[in-house]
């Protein structure tokens, strides 16, 4: 039997194998079906409904088709419809209490605000159409406005069944709440530090809760207190610092809780301004005892099960956490369970460690608890770390005596209440999506599970997308409850969700399932149309037993020969020694021969067709038809269709090429390379534009060497075609000309190969010629010019010397003018002629 079982181990995964190369050879062949039909290779009914888009045929007599398959493909309609397993996802709710609606004036009750939702369910490729819902929930109307009728959440509870990788889409909305009920429970860290700070609070009490009773009028305020765990090396054990640690200081303690939570604000002052502080030796504190009995001993502390929950922790010092326990020589883990006697003081507080960040993390999650840390501004750095990893922790900076805590626990109050996010405890195996528009009215729906700036009634909307990303391996795990919920909020969704891994043909019960079979010769559980074999046989219809395969040696019958390493070549199942084929998706192809080494598809193609169409494909072999030839029957055998229509020695391929396969393959020469259909072009040849030149001018313009009746004689090949324009078509393999004649007009024609293969010609219908140019006239135009030129030169130069002559002469005249002395009486006027006296002549002889 040791054989036997790794026997059929090898043929199991000789199958898959088998399987698999199947796929990928219907891959190679035909890549877009696999691609639009993933349900081909899937072997059983669990497997093909967890493949999106596919559906089950568990009809007896199906024969050796494919049972999973696509129900959108046309030609899937081969299995009746009442032998169809393609199940819908299905959303039914339960429970859709309305959710609630603001207050009147007057604090009297104002009804429920009715919250309409919807589903979207996303594409089921079922076999019975689009997927469906239904609700059985009751609304909350009317009554009064109690804790147990506040509703900011719905629906509550919803029952969803739902295919893997599947995905599925409903609303659900969210409102705040007007005069929500909050607690706040104040843990104080009561260090001698902190002595200051608990005097401020004290005279803040009054305070603190009327400004809290401005936004809620259900307001309850609690107290307690923490130091550090009363060991060494956090508190000194000395006896007399056991009774006093410092002057006018308390015993050294953990965790106090000091007050319940209450309306009675002065009992809270007085409770404050009671407490004494104590003092311990390190510089970190025993905080996360503290928070951990304050979130997780509800009754004791009074958490409501219906408000906002807020625990503000104050301190000016850093935390202790998970690990630092064993340097006291505690080395017993949080078990996150309160330990708190009559008189409030946590019991367990030097005999097991500190909580670690995950397991406050976790527990403020399942007691949906605000947490505040209101630190210092030396501390404040290090704890707005530790809130990004606790859900819906905040933290604030508190002044050197804490008087503004008022102001602090007011605005992360309004933060908190003015924010929604929403999350969920799905497992690894189940995907949640968020989407929102949240109050943006105009902007588009965003991937987000959180909305800012909410304000009472206010009604944010998201649309929750859920997928089962795989099933999981144990069936018990197939039915899971999900907690959809607000962060701080003691209300979520419910989602009882059923993943619809399995097929009921697989259970029995179900009349597709069969023990001990006809259909599996009675050795084996007839399950959704296939066989499920007992231990002692194998094969498709259990038709193999051990002891038949005694006289069998391994799978020698299925192999070619010793040296063949897999069964049926690979493309079909050793079955008691023989072979049997796989079978294709495509009913015309087909896999054969006594090892399955043959088949009638995978010859060579050309242009997308086996055998180009021209033949049959043998055993991987193309079978040509006449004249067809080559390895895809893509090659024609004849040589006339590589004669040039109208060449006059009948060359084949213009003397320029050989033939082959019908079509030229033109050659390269010392001249150039010859190219074209008939390898009659050559770009630095000659070519047959001179041949039909004469021809084109005598018969489209009538000018050239031919006269009329040479013409008529010699150019019988063609007639050309007179087109306005001409120009060269590539796909028409066509060849353009372009020549002057006698009268330097060009002329310009294309010839090519109509499709009765004769030399067909299209040429310009007008020539182009140069217009006449009169050069006497253009001589005398050039002569008149330059005359004029000079004319008109001559003309302004004397204009401009008139224009200077008469403006220098009019500047003298102004000179003269204005000149002030004539010639006889300017000092400095000098006649022409000198006289001289003799100042001795005395006019004497």
């Amino acid at each position: 039997m040791g054989w036997f079982r790794c026997y059929q181990s090898r043929m199991q995964l000789t199958r898959i194998l088998v399987l698999f190369l199947c796929v990928l050879a219907g891959n190679a062949q035909f890549p877009e079906k696999l691609t639009l039909n993933p349900c081909i290779s899937k072997s059983s009914c669990h497997d093909c409904i967890q493949t999106p888009s596919c559906a089950w045929c568990y009809k007896p007599d199906f024969g050796e088709r494919a049972r999973c398959f696509q129900p959108s493909n046309p030609g899937s309609k081969s299995c009746p419809e009442e032998y169809v397993w393609n199940p819908d996802n299905v959303l039914q709710v339960l429970v859709a209490r309305e959710l609630s609606k603001a207050h009147a004036a007057g604090g009297s009750a104002g009804g429920t605000m009715e919250s309409g939702w919807s589903v979207e369910g996303s594409s089921s490729h079922s076999s019975s159409g689009s997927s469906s819902w239904s609700a059985h929930g009751s609304s909350s109307g009317g009554g009064s406005f109690g804790e147990s009728n506040i509703v900011q959440i719905s629906p509550q509870k919803v029952n969803l069944k739902l295919r893997a990788r599947q995905s599925y889409s409903f609303q659900m909305h969210y409102t705040q709440a007007e005069d929500y009920p909050v607690d706040l429970y104040y843990l104080m860290d009561l260090s001698k530090s902190m002595e200051d700070d608990k005097d401020k609070l004290s005279l803040l009490g009054n305070l603190l809760a009327e400004s809290m009773r401005n936004l809620t009028s259900n307001f309850r305020l609690g107290f307690g207190s923490f130091v550090d765990k009363v060991v060494m090396p956090y508190v000194s054990t000395v006896p007399k610092n056991l009774r006093e640690p410092c002057t006018g200081c308390a015993a050294p303690y953990g965790y106090r809780h000091a007050m319940r939570l209450d309306t009675d604000t002065n009992r809270f002052s007085t409770m404050v301004k009671e407490a004494a502080v104590s003092g311990n030796l390190d510089a970190p504190e025993g905080g996360f005892d503290a928070i951990m009995q304050a979130v997780v001993c509800r009754d004791e502390i009074g958490w409501r099960e219906q408000a906002r929950r807020l625990l503000v922790f104050s301190t000016d010092a850093g935390f202790h956490y998970a690990g630092d326990g064993k340097l006291g020589g505690i080395v017993k883990p949080n078990d996150g369970l309160c330990h708190m006697d009559n008189y409030g003081l946590y019991t367990h507080s030097s005999l097991q460690d500190y909580p670690s960040i995950s397991q406050i993390n976790l527990k403020v999650k399942q007691n949906a608890i605000n947490l505040i840390f209101a630190v210092t501004e030396q501390q404040i750095g290090v704890y707005k770390r530790l809130q990004e990893s606790i859900e819906g922790a905040f933290s604030g900076q508190l002044s050197n005596d804490s008087s503004n805590i008022v102001d602090l626990v007011k605005e992360q109050y309004q933060q908190i209440s003015s924010t929604v996010e929403m999350k969920d405890n799905a497992k690894s195996n189940i995907k949640i999506n968020y989407y929102s528009q949240c109050l943006d009215e105009s902007g588009g729906v965003k991937k987000t599970n959180k909305c800012g700036n909410i304000k009472v009634g206010d009604v944010i909307t998201f649309r929750v997308e859920i997928e089962v990303t795989q099933c999981p391996k144990d069936p018990k795990d197939w039915k899971q409850t999900l907690q959809i919920y607000p962060v701080g909020l003691n209300e979520s969704l419910t989602i009882d969700l059923e993943m619809l891994c399995s097929c009921p043909c697989e259970h029995p019960g179900h009349k597709g399932f069969i023990e001990k079979a006809d259909e599996c010769h009675g050795f084996g559980t007839f399950k959704c149309g296939i066989c499920e074999c007992d231990h002692s046989h194998f094969g498709r219809y259990c038709e193999c037993s051990a002891s038949e395969m005694d006289n069998i040696k391994d799978t020698l019958g299925c192999r070619v020969d010793n040296t063949s390493t897999v069964d049926c070549s690979g493309r079909g199942s050793c079955v008691c020694g023989k072979c049997e084929c796989n079978l294709r998706t495509n009913e015309e192809e087909k896999v054969y021969g006594n090892f399955c080494e043959c088949d009638n598809f995978s010859c060579d193609r050309h242009e997308g067709k086996i055998c180009s169409g021209h033949g049959t494909c043998e055993c991987g072999v193309c079978q040509c038809v006449e004249p067809w030839g080559g390895a895809a029957c893509d090659c024609r055998m004849s040589n006339e269709t590589c004669f040039a229509p109208g060449v006059l020695d009948g060359e084949i391929c213009s003397g320029h090429g050989e033939c082959k396969c019908g079509s030229c393959k033109c050659e390269s020469t010392e001249e150039g390379r010859y190219s074209g259909r008939f390898c009659e072009k050559c770009p630095t040849c000659s070519d047959r534009c001179e041949e039909f030149k004469h021809c084109v001018q005598c018969q489209m313009y009538k000018t050239g060497p031919l006269d009329e009746e040479e013409c008529a004689k010699n150019c019988t090949k063609f007639t050309p075609i007179g087109v306005d324009k001409v120009e060269a078509k590539e796909e028409n393999d066509e060849n353009l000309c372009a020549f002057y004649d006698e009268d330097d007009c060009r002329f310009a024609y294309v010839y090519y190969f109509d499709e009765h293969n004769k030399v067909a010609v299209k040429a310009q219908q007008e020539r182009e010629c140069p217009a006449k140019v009169y050069l006497l006239g253009i001589v005398l135009g050039v002569i008149a010019a330059i005359v004029f030129m000079g004319l008109a030169v001559l003309l302004l130069w004397k204009l401009f010397t008139t224009i200077h002559d008469r403006r220098e002469f009019a500047k003298f005249e102004k000179e003269r003018m204005m000149a002030k002395w004539d010639t006889g009486e300017n000092p400095i006027y000098k006649q022409a002629t000198s006289t001289f006296k003799n100042p001795t002549y005395a006019g004497k002889g």
